[in-house]
């Protein structure tokens, strides 16, 4: 496997982009393409959209300036791994399991995420954190 938790046969088979917060638009055209391509129906995308947006934004503001989307398809199922090189932040239990606060202004992103894709894992340690995701297609 790779550092990013992606196994070598499957990151040959997977498009990647690397982001900053600036170029967040550009990431959201290229997975909407890349779903679209890999058999996501166009209802579907715009939850997906909206999963991959709070991920991709948390690993650019929360985790490291630079990150990595990758995209592949496994069988029926779209996979998208955001990985960040920010080391620091270590999460108790499981993300995005609970709901935010009633009044809450932030702290959402995976939460919501959780609920519009199929499947949400997050592993976090010294290479950073990667938010992989996984929708029906």
């Amino acid at each position: 496997m790779k550092d990013d938790g992606v196994p070598a046969h499957v990151a040959r088979l997977a498009r990647e982009r690397t982001f900053s917060l600036a170029d967040l638009p550009d990431v959201r055209e290229f997975a909407a393409a890349e779903a679209g391509r890999r058999g996501m129906t166009q209802e579907a995308v715009g939850d997906f959209l909206v999963a991959l947006n709070e991920v991709a934004t948390n690993a650019v503001t929360h985790g490291s300036t630079k990150a990595r989307l990758r995209i592949w398809l496994d069988e029926v199922q779209l996979v998208v791994a955001v990985h960040d090189d920010g080391d620091t932040w270590r999460p108790e239990g499981s993300p995005g399991h609970a709901p935010p606060a009633e009044n809450a202004t932030s702290g959402m992103g995976l939460w919501v995420a959780r609920l519009l894709s199929h499947d949400l894992q997050v592993t976090t340690g010294a290479s950073g954190t990667v938010v992989t995701m996984r929708f029906l297609v």
